[in-house]
């Protein structure tokens, strides 16, 4: 069933990976990368909580999500292939839009669709395992570029547009794999039938653009309260993860390459390394997420949540002082043990606080809490002179120095934050989960 996340993943592994470097090629300087990603957070702010609501309410021959999600799929594909073909900075950011809507098109009723098919007791091994298989894609996402010039590929070998022909491979092969495997995943795994009940709460729902709207308002204002406690861990996770993906591979640069320019052999040395380094954390997170289901069950989804997310922020500000290529992957597992948790653990707290008929938009909204930060890091850290207007507040310039170890010192500190915050969510611990499956069954 989450095989389709592989390719989903793969995808967000690419654009994490290689948007930045691939900005830096076609002109932008560090201070602009924030704000000319601005495409992810916009867009999943948008089209994830109406895709949600929309999905709630279709009743088609196909099922309620596997049309949005098959719609999605080809539109990452088509943006995955062009990507590595830009000629220009706009170009580039214009098919990140078309690429992030894709992927917010189908990342939402994926989450839904694991939600829909699994009982309350089942739902931690099955987001767990949505966890695992998002490290293990986005493992190979960063890792192939190395394995392109294990095998003999020149990684200084650009176009004409300084873009490394490494990506334009890897890019080819996220755009097959993120059609197949969904694919697949609905050819071997559909949606389970409605019931009568559920087509008649559908038929019975208001239909049209302002209904999903009211839909969606009536949502947030009827929250349950682990969800809205889950908003202020949202907050300071999404920001940290933001500025760290954004920003390792410029800091490896500095400390392990002595290197600040983009079109040198040895940044794209560091762009290679930093994906070494992901590809390790990413297994990390793919052996973590299956370890974490007995520890999840014992001590509850939060404070295991809680304990992770400290191990990503001391990983991230230990990463800056590391200068041997080496000893990069030693604070690299903290930052796995993270994202193994990111992925599958606050998706159970939340799958078990929320009404099932309202499982797709509520998977939006929070998908809302993820980009909200992603959109805040942007707005502050960056700065973009658009000559009559300028965006951004430009605090990576102002504040940071125009230093990436800074900013990664900063995440590591977002992350301690948002551990600190979910120990509030009284939700996420072993006996309110244990009693909520009790109720279920």
């Amino acid at each position: 069933m989450n095989l389709g996340f592989l390719g989903l993943q793969f995808s967000f592994g690419l654009q994490q990976g290689n948007m930045g470097p691939i900005y830096s090629y076609l002109g932008a300087n560090e201070a602009q990368l924030p704000m000319l990603s601005l495409a992810g957070p916009i867009t999943g702010l948008l089209i994830q909580p109406l895709i949600g609501a929309l999905s709630d309410r279709t009743d088609s021959r196909w099922g309620r999500r596997t049309p949005y999600f098959l719609a999605g799929a080809v539109l990452c594909a088509l943006g995955l292939f062009l990507m590595p073909l830009s000629s220009s900075l706009l170009m580039a950011v214009s098919l990140l839009w078309v690429l992030d809507a894709g992927n917010n098109i189908t990342m939402e009723p994926y989450r839904a669709y694991v939600s829909d098919r699994l009982n309350p007791s089942q739902r931690q091994t099955g987001f767990l395992s949505q966890s695992a298989f998002t490290g293990l894609a986005q493992m190979l996402a960063f890792l192939t570029p190395s394995l392109l010039v294990a095998f003999g590929m020149n990684k200084d070998w650009v176009d004409a547009h300084n873009i490394p022909y490494t990506v334009r491979v890897v890019f080819t092969v996220g755009a097959v794999l993120s059609l197949s495997t969904i694919v697949w995943s609905v050819l071997r795994v559909p949606e389970l039938p409605l019931t009568d009940e559920q087509r008649a709460h559908i038929a019975a729902a208001p239909k049209g653009f302002s209904a999903t709207l009211a839909e969606i308002g009536s949502a947030i204002r009827d929250m349950p309260q682990a969800m809205r406690k889950l908003g202020l861990m949202s907050l300071f996770q999404w920001f940290g993860m933001s500025g760290y993906w954004t920003y390792a591979v410029y800091s490896i640069g500095r400390t392990v390459y002595a290197t600040q320019d983009a079109h040198s052999p040895d940044f794209h040395s560091a762009v290679l390394t930093n994906g070494e380094v992901a590809a390790f954390y990413n297994a990390v997170a793919f052996v973590a997420a299956f370890a974490m289901v007995p520890l999840a069950r014992r001590m509850g989804p939060g404070p295991l949540h809680a304990l992770c997310l400290a191990a990503g922020g001391i990983g991230m500000i230990a990463l800056p002082h590391v200068a041997d290529k080496a000893l990069l992957f030693l604070p690299a597992i903290g930052v796995g043990l993270a994202w193994g948790s990111i992925m599958g653990n606050p998706y159970t707290i939340l799958s078990n606080a929320i009404p099932p008929a309202r499982t797709g938009v509520y998977m939006g909204i929070f998908n809302m809490m993820i980009v909200i930060p992603m959109l805040l890091f942007a707005v502050l850290m960056s700065r973009l002179d658009l000559g009559v207007v300028s965006l951004g507040f430009g605090l990576y310039e102002r504040a940071l120095g125009n230093d990436p170890r800074q900013m990664l010192t900063l995440c590591g500190a977002m992350l301690v934050c948002a551990a600190l915050s979910v120990l509030w969510v009284q939700e996420g611990r072993a006996a309110a989960i244990r009693l909520t499956e009790a109720g279920a069954a």
